[in-house]
């Protein structure tokens, strides 16, 4: 087996992810490009992975039921949208004269 690069769709386990792999191939009938996509269960032993990352998976031995890969490295990390924090209530308030 060879190594595959994916995307993160899952990080809900412990040390563990599910990680959808994308492939391009050509059908013969209808002469089109298809893409399909495999999900495969990765050990992620830092539980560093988020959704959304990009990552490159190695082959190993059967870790468990599901998982026969290993999270090698994070090519690209996701960009997490984190809201703006509110202005402090101290700062905007302003004396009242009464």
């Amino acid at each position: 087996m060879k190594q595959v690069v994916g995307m993160v769709v899952s990080n809900k386990m412990q040390k563990s992810v599910v990680v959808a792999v994308d492939r391009l191939f050509h059908h013969k009938l209808y002469n089109r490009y298809v893409k399909r996509t495999s999900k495969f269960m990765a050990h992620d032993e830092h539980d560093q992975c988020n959704i959304g990352d990009r990552v490159r998976l190695d082959p190993s031995r059967p870790l468990s039921k599901n998982k026969r890969w290993v999270v090698a490295e994070i090519l690209k990390k996701a960009r997490i949208y984190q809201p703006p924090s509110p202005p402090s209530k101290t700062a905007t308030q302003t004396p009242s004269s009464t």
